[in-house]
């Protein structure tokens, strides 16, 4: 690889780590190109993307990124980076599920919400609810207070509608 393939490289990541809204370093020594296929089609789904590079080039490609260099301890081995450009919970259930069927791949790190996290981090993220679920709780538990009034006003009007009957039937 010459100098200007590298400088593209590292100009894509740099531009990837800038751009998505989480990034997850992995582990992926060990997987067939198969199961690599099988985990970018996945990826692919959920708006995420894999790359690969040698560590050394994801390392200047973060140089410049404030925050970001702190992943540069992690670049160590054969790694790759996975970006999520929409919902990083959504890519990180994905890694975390992936992971567990193949245990040649491994969390080690990532970038969320401008700050590095661990891999057991990475996992409490992925078994987070999706976002429509965590909306819909919050609708259901918003709502919850309006219905139990209405429940209650509706018993208190069949309440007094039975004693009504109950008057217009003595009195015939």
């Amino acid at each position: 690889m010459n100098r200007e393939q590298k400088a593209t490289v590292i100009g894509t990541l740099k531009n990837d780590f800038v751009n998505s809204k989480a990034s997850f370093v992995v582990g992926y020594k060990g997987l067939t190109v198969k199961q690599l296929q099988t985990l970018r089609k996945a990826l692919h789904e959920q708006h995420g993307t894999f790359k690969v590079a040698k560590g050394r080039l994801i390392k200047r490609a973060v140089m410049d990124i404030d925050s970001v260099t702190d992943l540069s301890p992690y670049f160590k081995e054969q790694i790759g980076v996975v970006f999520a450009n929409d919902q990083a919970p959504a890519v990180a259930k994905i890694l975390h599920d992936f992971a567990k069927k193949n245990e040649a791949l491994r969390l080690v790190a990532g970038y969320f919400d401008s700050q590095v996290v661990r891999s057991e981090m990475i996992e409490r993220i992925a078994t987070l609810p999706s976002k429509e679920v965590l909306l819909a709780q919050l609708c259901y538990t918003l709502n919850a207070p309006v219905t139990r009034f209405t429940n209650v006003l509706n018993v208190q009007i069949l309440r007094l509608l039975w004693t009504l009957n109950k008057v217009a039937e003595k009195k015939q």
